[in-house]
């Protein structure tokens, strides 16, 4: 009995949708402004002219009638008008000219943003339940969903192996060791990797590098440049030490230069030195760990990281440490709504950026006076949001990620709002990774999941499973430096 009103009580107080709320909410509350503020300003092509970003305003949905005049909507009418429920996004934009601000920034209207049922947005939040009846909503209805052209769709959660994390794993039957970090940036995510063959040698793999690009020549260019620096990045256990004194003798590197001219000739072969010094800087800057910095500063981080995954690479090859399991949800990550939407919105706000710098160099073109509200077209923004979320295609090729609610009864309803998907082929037969594994215990449902090709690829979250929306990673590194915790 006391079970019973102990599970009545918190259902009372925690939705079944609490996960999708809480994301959405922080996309509106942080994600939207944090897009806007890495983009800081807007540079056409047009001499000492400049628009600078400053701060997001959100409002309720509200929808603009055939007169012009605009009003507040409810779910229910989108739903039978086959609108779509949708907030207004305001950004503050100012004109600097020759790097003097001219004026105060003006609030220009840059798009519309769907908005989910029972969010901060909804106008459904805090209703009571005669007040629901009243909109012709179900009072019992949980939200966590949107209504894009009157259809109700949902953003299907996605798990995904965790970002800036170190793995490593056995390849073509243990012939190569791979240590892995998925680097993960701003949206931009890079698969960076120490490789170790079968003879010790260690090369480095990140997106547009070489083939068999030495490790320590790598080392060398980042700051590493001499052999006991190289050494002192490493352990004193002799099967590390060994390796490494292998790889430094297999490398043919003696000074950074030496390690810019051996890299820029790899990525540039017949170029011009300066030329191939200056692409070599740019992939180590950019492709190489983007999560670390992309700043020339913080080269020697990366190297220590870099290490660090040799290091851990080698034990694995050595036996005393074992391989990692990816199937582990320990080493997994949910992507819920609130994460989907920045990318989308960071995808749509690029767009929209490239769209008023065309604008504002066509009309200096054509002579005309330069006005904020004229240049800003909110079409370019929210058709693309819009057209993502009413079929499905997501950004970076992705599919199925906005579906059609199952409004088959209650159940299904909830059931599809709870749902996981595996971004893994169905074609394939994954094994091990439609295995259950021991840590879903208490996260995922053992028994509910499709027949066919997409079982176990397609799971749902556990009844009192909840998922926390994370924090910013800077907070907790400053508080770790402080209390003087390597990291």
């Amino acid at each position: 009995m006391g079970e019973t009103v102990l599970i009545d009580a918190y259902f009372r107080e925690q939705t079944l949708v609490r996960q999708h709320l809480e994301s959405y909410n922080k996309f509106v509350d942080c994600g939207i402004q944090s897009v806007i503020d890495r983009v800081k300003a807007i540079d056409p092509n047009v001499e000492g002219y400049q628009l600078k970003l400053g701060k997001v305003r959100v409002e309720k949905p509200t929808i603009v009638e055939a007169d012009g005049s605009r009003r507040q909507i409810y779910p229910m009418e989108a739903r039978l008008r086959n609108l779509t429920y949708a907030a207004p996004v305001f950004l503050e934009i100012s004109t600097v000219i020759h790097g003097v601000e001219r004026g105060s920034p003006q609030e220009v209207f840059i798009g519309e943003l769907p908005v989910m049922l029972k969010s901060k947005l909804c106008h459904l939040d805090n209703m009571s339940r005669e007040e629901l009846y009243d909109a012709g909503e179900d009072p019992d209805d949980p939200g966590g969903y949107f209504v894009i052209n009157g259809s109700e769709r949902v953003l299907v959660s996605i798990e995904d192996l965790a970002p800036n994390r170190i793995m490593v794993s056995k390849e073509k039957d243990g012939a190569i060791i791979t240590s892995k970090v998925f680097s993960t940036r701003y949206g931009f995510r890079a698969r960076c990797a120490v490789e170790r063959k079968r003879d010790g040698s260690l090369s480095g793999v990140f997106p547009a590098s070489p083939k068999d690009l030495g490790f320590i020549a790598v080392l060398r260019a980042l700051g590493l440049e001499k052999d006991e620096w190289v050494k002192a990045a490493f352990s004193s256990i002799p099967e590390v030490k060994n390796d490494v004194l292998l790889n430094l003798e297999l490398d043919s590197t003696k000074s950074m230069g030496e390690a810019f001219e051996y890299m820029g000739r790899k990525v540039a072969p017949g170029q011009a030195k300066e030329y191939q010094k200056r692409r070599a800087e740019i992939l180590l800057d950019t492709y190489l760990l983007p999560h670390i910095g992309t700043a020339p500063e913080d080269r020697k981080a990366k190297a220590y990281y870099l290490c660090k995954m040799a290091e851990k690479g080698i034990r694995v090859a050595y036996g005393i440490a074992p391989q990692d399991d990816k199937d582990h949800y320990m080493n997994k990550r949910i992507k819920l709504t609130g994460n989907l939407m920045e990318e989308l919105f960071r995808y749509a706000f690029q767009f929209l950026t490239k769209d008023v710098a065309y604008q504002v160099e066509r009309a200096t073109a054509r002579g005309r006076r330069l006005m904020v509200q004229t240049i800003v077209r909110p079409d370019a923004l929210t058709e693309r949001v819009r057209y993502s979320m009413a079929t499905g295609n997501w950004i970076a090729g992705q599919q199925g990620v906005s579906q059609l609610l199952d409004r088959t009864n209650y159940l299904s309803t909830v059931s599809h709002l709870r749902r996981i998907i595996s971004p893994l082929s169905r074609k394939h037969p994954h094994f091990k990774a439609r295995d259950l594994h021991g840590s879903h215990w208490g996260k995922l449902c053992p028994n509910e999941s499709p027949e066919g090709p997409s079982c176990a690829l397609v799971k749902n979250m556990s009844l009192l499973c909840e998922i926390s929306t994370g924090e910013e990673e800077e907070g907790v590194e400053q508080v770790l430096k402080k209390l003087s915790v390597s990291i």
